[in-house]
């Protein structure tokens, strides 16, 4: 799926930047991954240091979807590692954005898939199977829903309520 160009959208949509249903998110996640450029639905998660919900939705069909992981911002270990990176390109996932860690830089960076993370953290997670999947989430100060769209490039990460074209 080709994506929008994000500096491009923002221009040309600027009533939906002012009302809300086009969000900017801060910029501080890296850029990871073979797809420079990504879009898709958004599935929603939200863990803090257990990624075992992580992989369970990775291992479902992706279909262009993006997963969007709320995991609290958390630096003290990875969510996503090599292993999930090659899973989620297998499955036919876009991209993965994840508020937290990743790790196996190296691997992902292989992956045919767009990854966005707070850094890397050679740690890995607990195996808890604790969080929730499908549910509203909070990042960057913007709540995020199942179901909206999600646009990243090289100049940033956009949410939208609906699938955008110019």
């Amino acid at each position: 799926m080709a994506s929008l160009a994000t500096a491009e959208v923002c221009d040309v949509n600027a009533g939906h930047l002012s009302n809300g249903d086009l969000r900017v998110l801060p910029p501080v996640f890296k850029i990871y991954g073979q797809c420079r450029a990504f879009s898709g639905p958004i599935t929603t998660l939200k863990v803090f240091e257990d990624n075992v919900l992580v992989r369970e939705l990775l291992e479902t069909r992706g279909e262009g979807r993006v997963l969007v992981i709320d995991g609290g911002g958390s630096m003290r270990c990875a969510l996503v590692g090599g292993n999930l990176g090659q899973l989620a390109q297998n499955m036919g996932w876009a991209g993965i954005l994840v508020n937290g860690c990743i790790r196996d830089v190296d691997e992902i960076n292989g992956c045919d898939i767009g990854v966005r993370a707070l850094a890397s953290h050679p740690q890995k997670s607990n195996k808890k199977g604790q969080g929730e999947k499908h549910v509203p989430i909070y990042i960057g100060g913007m709540m995020i829903r199942e179901g909206e769209w999600l646009y990243a490039d090289s100049d940033g990460i956009l949410v939208s309520k609906t699938e955008l074209s110019i």
